[in-house]
């Protein structure tokens, strides 16, 4: 759940526009655009936005732009350096290194079928651990 920034609330602010690279559990509210990929992590569009940019969402043409000059963005990328692994084993670097985009089902690389000749349904055994 992405809160309202406590000093808007502050001011009476009940909603929102969230935008995020993350992935929503269906528990939170108001309005969202999810999904945004590649990721920030990955030099994806969020990567460039700085606190105090404004980010203008027209659902309608669905376009998501920042109003900054045409040239900042490249010479964002240009500086941008990705986060420090902080996960060096375990579930957590697994994520960091095998998990794929949003568009892409967001699963492990390594559990995406090679072909569809290795894909096939096996009838579940009732009854039987």
């Amino acid at each position: 759940m992405i809160p309202i920034p406590s000093y808007l609330a502050r001011q009476g602010v009940k909603d929102m526009v969230r935008i995020s690279d993350g992935r929503m559990s269906g528990t939170s509210f108001g309005t969202c655009v999810l999904h945004v990929a590649p990721d920030s992590s990955s030099r994806g569009p969020l990567a460039i936005l700085r606190s105090g940019d404004m980010v203008t969402l027209d659902a309608f043409a669905g376009r998501l732009t920042v109003d900054i000059d045409d040239s900042e963005p490249a010479r964002r990328l240009e500086a941008w350096e990705p986060a420090e692994v902080r996960h060096r084993r375990g579930w957590p670097r697994l994520y960091d290194e095998h998990v794929l985009q949003a568009p892409h089902g967001a699963d492990f690389d390594f559990l995406v079928p090679r072909d569809q000749d290795s894909v096939r349904r096996v009838e579940p055994m009732i009854g039987r651990s």
